[in-house]
């Protein structure tokens, strides 16, 4: 697992062999916290075809439906990685931060 792109203070795109996936930075109001979810096969192509533009929309689409929200009825809720992804994913951004 490594980090493959960066949105500057909204995301991180990593790739594990085939897969991507994109954890958001979300915060609402006091909360703050990073949502993880793998891209499916159309969200996949479409990054392949407009790059970290589309990613910026998809992050905002995940930020604004607010999936870590009690309560909420965000479409990506569903969708958050498992844990074992999650803290594989949390030591790639630490490794690549390190790097600097």
């Amino acid at each position: 697992m490594e980090v493959h792109e960066y949105g500057p203070h909204a995301w991180y795109l990593l790739r594990d062999g085939q897969q991507l996936y994109l954890d958001v930075n979300c915060n609402h109001s006091f909360a703050y916290y990073s949502f993880t979810m793998q891209l499916n096969n159309d969200e996949a192509a479409k990054y392949r075809r407009r790059g970290g533009p589309y990613l910026d929309e998809l992050a905002h689409a995940i930020q604004y439906s607010a999936p870590g929200v009690s309560g909420s009825r965000s479409i990506y809720t569903d969708r958050l990685a498992a844990p074992e992804i999650t803290a594989e994913v949390n030591n790639a951004i630490k490794l690549w931060l390190a790097r600097g």
